[in-house]
């Protein structure tokens, strides 16, 4: 079943959703004043993105440096996160 495999296509639709969601709710916030500020959420959405960069390198064997830096990284931005509501 190489179509699955090479079919990382839903993994890449799952990050460009999530992307275009950060890019709206930006837009909405920065028009309108409403909504969720940048900052509230930006080091959620990286741990996330991160995770699903991960998932995608795993599944189309893009070696393990590469899934051990995402993993990393969704970690980092995951303690910023919980780092920046502790303090609040």
């Amino acid at each position: 079943m190489s179509g699955f495999v090479a079919g990382t296509w839903l993994i890449d639709a799952v990050i460009g959703f999530t992307l275009a969601e950060g890019v709206a709710l930006a837009l909405y916030h920065r028009q309108t004043g409403r909504g969720v500020a940048v900052g509230e959420f930006a080091a959620n959405l990286a741990a996330g993105l991160c995770l699903m960069l991960a998932l995608r390198g795993a599944v189309a064997d893009a070696g393990w440096p590469w899934v051990v830096l995402c993993l990393l990284g969704a970690g980092v931005a995951h303690g910023t996160d919980l780092w920046r509501r502790w303090r609040r």
